[in-house]
């Protein structure tokens, strides 16, 4: 069997992977050779290197592992037609994403900015106002792992965690729930409106210019999902408009950020540049994910983790 992988993880692991199945071929390129990828039967990859002409190639393909969550940028419906099984790292997001997101809240809500940009100018100054996260609500869009482990945190904090998905059926670590039709009831009750849905085609441009309206003028967004849920222009007119009083981004519809866009100079911006879900411990999590996989594979046992429902994109 040759295994092609398109990133390169550290040499130890790298060997780790030869020890640990001595009769699997591996492949470790960056930029990947096509030809090898053409006699590969698994590709391990980010997700965002890979189009539809590559496939045409590659005939004995039968496995994709992405190493990512998002799975946008590939060329699905190519891939459901070959049949080709796709899973990815669901789940290794969750405590780093989940960290950032709480250093996030934590820095607004105790004024860290305003106190920063005092030390930078030498100003003594205790008119910083700080409030606390208890007895606060939260807001989640898509209370999966990720979401969930955020739900887990913020009630440690005393936050009143409402998860939001498509069917509005229970998820883990949420006080209550509701679904994508009913959002607009739950949305003036939030604190904190914290988005970490993928890209489908039932997320994108999911929220609108009313939604922003039924926040709270106080209401915190954070966007750690994926760019498109919402337009950055309804996104935009929300924050100058005052709807709401603060937005959080680690995603964008285009990335990275034009050096022109308004949201670098916005004092009630936070511009991350797609970093929350860095982590060490990333390439570890996401081996262990697959060679999990691949002791199953070789074995012929069907229950591999994470697969993707092709039709869903998730």
């Amino acid at each position: 069997m040759n295994i092609l992988f398109s990133f390169l993880p550290k040499p130890e692991q790298q060997a780790n992977l030869i020890e640990r199945f001595p009769h699997v071929k591996f492949y470790f390129q960056k930029p990947f050779d096509e030809e090898t990828l053409r006699n590969a039967e698994v590709f391990v990859t980010y997700g965002e290197d890979i189009n539809a002409s590559h496939l045409e190639a590659a005939d004995r393909l039968k496995w994709i592992m992405v190493a990512s969550a998002g799975l946008e940028k590939m060329p699905l419906k190519e891939i459901a037609s070959r049949n080709i099984l796709v899973t990815n790292v669901r789940g290794i997001h969750k405590i780093p994403m989940a960290e950032s997101i709480l250093a996030h809240i934590l820095s607004i809500k105790k004024s860290l900015p305003i106190i920063a940009q005092n030390q930078r100018n030498s100003i003594w100054s205790k008119k910083v106002y700080s409030s606390e996260l208890y007895g606060s609500t939260a807001l989640i869009l898509g209370p999966g792992a990720i979401g969930g482990e955020v739900g887990r945190i913020l009630q440690a904090f005393g936050v009143h965690t409402i998860g939001c998905n498509r069917s509005g059926e229970p998820s883990d670590f949420m006080d209550d729930m509701t679904s994508f039709s009913e959002l607009k009831r739950a949305l003036p009750k939030a604190d904190f409106v914290i988005s970490i849905l993928p890209s489908t085609v039932e997320t994108k441009n999911l929220l609108t210019n009313e939604h922003f309206h039924c926040m709270k003028p106080t209401a915190i967004f954070m966007n750690f999902g994926r760019g498109d849920v919402v337009k950055e222009e309804v996104l935009l007119q929300a924050l100058q408009n005052n709807y709401i009083a603060y937005a959080v981004l680690d995603v964008f519809e285009s990335e990275p950020l034009k050096e022109d866009h308004p949201f670098w100079k916005m004092e009630n911006v936070v511009v991350s540049p797609h970093v929350s879900s860095h982590s060490s411990q990333y390439i570890v999590r996401a081996l262990d994910i697959f060679t999990e996989n691949l002791t199953k594979w070789l074995d012929e046992d069907p229950s591999l983790i994470n697969v993707i429902d092709l039709e869903r994109g998730y």
